[in-house]
């Protein structure tokens, strides 16, 4: 039945249990795809990094890539998994215009991880573990376009056109088991599972993991089950949810959607959905497969892969500081919340204020420039903290000159406006501007006795013992000096020339 009304999320948590699973798929950032040796770099021409392989003509052999299977252990050594002693690829058959050879090359029964656990953490410090039921070797698809009609999708569309220098991308899909307890909570652990894990691929240098370039994408499956109950609802998978936000939202709405449908007395139907960033619905796609309707069978073409236990042993002593550990450690040693932390995770600014710190800055002064003026011009530009042209050593040099003396912040934001816009390293941007504090007493002093001259109302006042009123003296001072005196030492100057002490 159709649905238009929503029950309320608090409504629906009163009644029901959320359960989740949660499939994600991972571009592999290797050279050249899972079973040939076309390239994977992006950008090219459509249907120009291709090969019989990839097209799956007759006569074409696959071949392993090396780099994949190495990236898939690292991802599942990370994730706590078991690494199989022996697995093999299989065929997973489906007829779409996106897959060339009319099967994907996959893992069925055999992957090469699983058993691994996941730890996150919420935005409140709460540590919820997600567990891992596998990781599995395969290869992504090709690109569907749409082309006329409103919503993008076939639908409605005049024609399609098919990009293959997608198909055969390697692919790493990571399959939570069922995440049951988290109530109320589920959307936000759906997120902060995606967001660690995105970090830990990251971490690994196997993948980018740009969701927004479709190099990381989310499947949500989501049913509910009545407080109280021993068996799981009828699942909707949520496909291809491509932002962390999205998946809190596409797992929120679908909770509602699932609540609206039982309560009133209706069935949930397995089948896929899509989401739609627009307003955060999600809509009906098509009647969800069943692994047997696959037709799943040992890939004929392709020996077993069996990974030597004293290579994975060697790999897994070779993995970086988990990002939970590194987030942990570095919030104790800036000294910073919870809070704070959470906020410089999400704006993408752990790696880049580690950078600064290494560069030469306190860690005060490289948060306090990453996450305020920079962070202000990157919402503002509508880019990443990471892509603005200025790197971790320019914003220590900046740090420094202020430290020293020789800028004062007003200044130094004038300085990142220079480097921002490419008048060169931040040296440069003060010479050629004329930006450097000006704190010679003599220079000073000529500004200082002119300022008390134009104002011998506030001199006298000073005089009495109203110190504070130096303030407006040392504006003054300031207004005349276009911001480049050192504040400072002109309230000390104006104090002694008054003859007071402050």
């Amino acid at each position: 039945m159709t649905v238009t009304e929503l029950v309320s999320y608090e409504d629906a948590l009163a009644t029901f249990e959320p359960v989740m699973g949660l499939e994600v798929h991972v571009e592999l950032g290797t050279k050249t795809k899972m079973f040939c040796g076309c390239s994977t770099a992006l950008g090219a021409e459509p249907n120009s990094q291709t090969c019989p392989t990839c097209l799956g003509l007759p006569g074409s052999l696959p071949v392993v890539n090396a780099a994949g299977v190495e990236s898939a252990i690292k991802i599942g050594l990370a994730l706590h998994c078991e690494i199989a002693e022996w697995c093999r690829f299989a065929r997973k058959n489906y007829f779409y215009p996106d897959m060339p050879k009319n099967f994907q090359t996959s893992q069925y029964d055999e992957p090469i991880a699983f058993n691994g656990y996941l730890d996150v953490q919420l935005e409140d410090g709460e540590i919820f573990r997600v567990e891992i039921e596998r990781a599995h070797m395969e290869e992504d698809t090709g690109k569907s376009t749409h082309v006329g009609g409103a919503t993008g999708r076939i639908h409605g569309a005049s024609h399609s056109l098919l990009d293959y220098n997608r198909a055969g991308i390697p692919l790493i899909e990571i399959v939570t088991k069922p995440i049951t307890g988290a109530g109320e909570r589920a959307p936000e652990v759906a997120k902060a599972y995606v967001a660690e894990l995105r970090e830990l691929i990251r971490s690994l240098g196997v993948s980018e993991a740009r969701m927004e370039m479709g190099q990381m994408r989310c499947d949500v499956n989501l049913s509910l089950m009545p407080k109280g109950a021993d068996r799981f609802g009828t699942r909707s998978e949520t496909k291809n949810v491509n932002s962390l936000r999205s998946v809190e939202r596409a797992t929120r709405y679908e909770i509602m959607r699932h609540a609206a449908v039982l309560t009133s007395g209706g069935t949930i139907v397995q089948e896929t959905r899509h989401f739609h960033e627009d307003d955060g619905s999600t809509t009906s796609g098509r009647i969800k497969e069943e692994a047997e309707d696959y037709r799943y069978f040992p890939e004929p073409d392709l020996v077993p892969v069996a990974p030597a236990r004293e290579w994975v042993e060697e790999l897994r002593k070779g993995l970086p500081e988990l990002p939970r550990v590194r987030r942990n450690r570095l919030r104790e040693e800036w000294g910073v919340s919870q809070h704070d932390m959470q906020s410089i995770l999400n704006a993408g600014a752990v790696d880049l204020i580690e950078a600064t710190i290494e560069a030469g800055a306190d860690s005060a002064a490289a948060r306090k420039w990453w996450m305020g003026e920079l962070a202000r011009r990157a919402n503002e530009e509508g880019v990443a903290l990471s892509a603005l042209p200025v790197t971790p050593a320019q914003v220590a040099r900046i740090a420094a000159l202020v430290a020293d003396g020789s800028l004062n912040d007003k200044l130094a934001r004038q300085v990142f406006e220079g480097v921002l816009a490419g008048e060169g390293e931040p040296d440069e941007v003060v010479e050629k501007r004329g930006l450097k504090l000006v704190s010679d007493d003599s220079a000073l002093g000529t500004a200082v006795d002119e300022a008390i001259a134009a104002n011998a109302a506030i001199a006298d006042k000073i005089r009495g013992g109203k110190v504070a009123a130096a303030g407006a003296l040392v504006g003054a001072v300031m207004k005349a000096t276009r911001g480049q005196a050192d504040a400072a030492r002109v309230r000390e100057l104006i104090l002694e020339k008054l003859g007071v002490e402050g």
